[in-house]
C-alpha cells in the first residue's frame, strides 16, 4: 500500500518508521529540500498549492494524510476529489480556527475555558468586559509552539499585544488556573471503531512542550475518553487525534484538538504495545486497531535547539534516543528521549527522569521531578 504524506518533518517520519514493518511505501510532499522524513520515502519538492504535484501524489496514494494542521484546507480539498484522504478537509478546517473549535466544542457539551470572538481592539476591550482579566489572547489561525498568543493582564496590555498579533482576527480566552495540562490521544477507524492512549500529563516552556508523562488513572481518562468520543464520532473523523486539556479540580476543560500525531504521545513508540503512529495508518488504511495499553510507566523528553554533546552516552540505559535528522535552531525540536522503567521503583523513575531532563537543560524541570513536584499520576500496568 502507498500512503502519501503532506509533510516531510519529524511526525511525518515516524510514521513511515511506524508503516515500515506493515510493508508500506511512503511520498512525502514538502517544499523542504531537507525535510527530515525523505530518507524513508520518496520526496516530491513542491508547495501545498502546486496542482502538478498534488496531482502526482493523488495518482501515486492509495490515501493521503497529512502532519500538521496548517496544511490549507483547499490542499485537501483538491486531493478528496482524487484520492481517499484522512482525515478529512471538514476535520481540518474545524482544527484551523480556535473560534469554530471552540464552538464546536461547546456545541457537543464539551467545556472550555470562557471565550469570545475578538475582529477589532473595540472587540477585545469589550470582550475583557465580560471575561475578565487575566485573559489570553490568541490569532484564530496559524498558532503552534506558543506563537500567535499573549498575556493580558491589565487593561493596559490590550492594545500592544493586539498590535503584536498583527491586528487578526483573534479569539479571547479567560485563564484558566488549572493544576495541570493533559492531552488524551485516540484513533478512530472509518467504520467507527475507537481506541485511547492512556493519558499524558504535559509540561511546557516558552510555548514549547518540554515533558510527557504517561498516566494510568482511571477517574480523568474515563471523562477524557468521552470528551474525545463525541469529537471522533461528531467529525466522522479517521486516524489518530489529541485533545488537549486543562485540569482544574475534578473537571477537565478542553483546550484545542490536533488532527493528526501529536508529540505529547511519542512515548507510545516504546511506552505501549502500539504506537500512536502505527494506529494512524492502521485506521487511514483500514487495518484492525492494534491495542493501546502501557507497556511500562514512560516519560518523554524533548530535545530542543541544539543536541547536547554526548546525550547517547550519557543517557540512562532504560532510555531510548530519537534525533530526527534536522538543522540544529533555536526552539526547534530535534529529538526525543523515552524514558522506559519497567523494574524501577517511583523514586528510581524520578531519579532517571530528571537526569535525562538535566542533559536537555531543563534544570528546572528535573528539580521539581526530583521533589515529586510531577510525576504524581504514574503507575504500573
Amino acid at each position: 500500500m502507498n500512503v502519501g504524506v503532506l509533510g516531510g518533518g519529524q511526525l511525518a517520519r515516524m510514521l513511515a518508521q511506524a508503516g515500515r514493518p506493515l510493508g508500506l511505501k511512503f511520498m512525502f510532499l514538502c517544499p523542504d529540500p531537507q525535510a527530515c522524513a525523505t530518507t524513508f520515502g520518496e520526496h516530491v519538492c513542491a508547495g501545498f498549492d502546486d496542482e502538478a504535484a498534488l496531482t502526482q501524489l493523488a495518482d501515486w496514494a492509495d490515501v493521503v494524510t497529512y502532519e500538521f494542521e496548517n496544511v490549507p484546507v483547499q490542499t485537501v480539498e483538491f486531493l478528496e476529489r482524487h484520492v481517499k484522504v484522512h482525515p478529512s478537509s471538514t476535520a481540518l478546517a474545524v482544527a484551523q480556527d480556535r473560534l469554530i473549535e471552540k464552538r464546536r466544542f461547546r456545541t457537543l457539551g464539551i467545556p472550555t475555558a470562557e471565550f469570545s470572538a475578538a475582529s477589532s481592539l473595540h472587540d477585545l476591550e469589550a470582550a475583557v468586559d465580560v471575561i475578565g482579566l487575566p485573559a489570553i489572547l490568541k490569532t484564530r489561525t496559524q498558532g503552534y509552539d506558543g506563537k500567535g498568543q499573549g498575556v493580558l493582564r491589565t487593561r493596559r496590555d490590550l492594545a500592544p499585544t493586539w498590535a503584536a498579533l498583527g491586528g487578526v482576527p483573534c479569539i479571547v480566552e479567560a485563564l484558566v488556573p488549572f493544576a495541570r495540562e493533559v492531552s488524551i490521544i485516540a484513533a478512530r477507524s472509518a467504520c467507527g471503531a475507537k481506541v485511547c492512549y492512556p493519558l499524558s500529563e504535559n509540561h511546557h516552556r516558552d510555548g514549547i512542550l518540554r515533558l510527557s508523562l504517561s498516566c494510568v488513572e482511571i477517574g480523568a481518562q474515563r471523562q477524557a475518553e468521552a470528551l474525545i468520543g463525541r469529537l471522533l464520532d461528531d467529525l466522522d473523523y479517521v486516524g489518530v487525534l489529541t485533545l488537549e486539556l486543562f485540569q482544574r479540580g475534578d473537571e477537565l476543560l478542553a483546550n484545542e484538538i490536533a488532527p493528526r500525531v501529536h508529540n505529547s504521545g511519542h512515548w507510545t513508540i516504546e511506552g505501549a504495545r502500539t504506537s500512536q503512529f502505527e494506529n494512524h495508518l492502521r485506521a487511514i488504511l483500514g487495518y484492525p486497531l492494534g491495542d493501546t495499553a502501557i507497556t511500562h510507566p514512560s516519560a518523554m523528553v524533548n530535545i530542543v535547539g541544539t543536541l547536547p554533546p554526548g546525550l547517547e552516552e550519557a543517557a540512562p540505559a532504560c532510555s531510548a534516543l530519537h534525533v530526527y535528522g534536522k538543522a540544529e535552531r533555536p526552539g526547534r525540536k530535534i529529538g526525543h528521549l523515552t524514558l522506559l522503567c519497567a523494574d524501577c521503583e517511583d523514586t528510581g523513575f524520578r531519579d532517571c527522569l530528571a537526569h535525562c531532563l538535566t542533559l536537555t537543560k531543563e534544570t528546572e524541570l528535573a528539580k521539581h521531578v526530583r521533589t515529586g513536584a510531577t510525576h504524581r499520576h504514574i503507575s504500573k500496568t
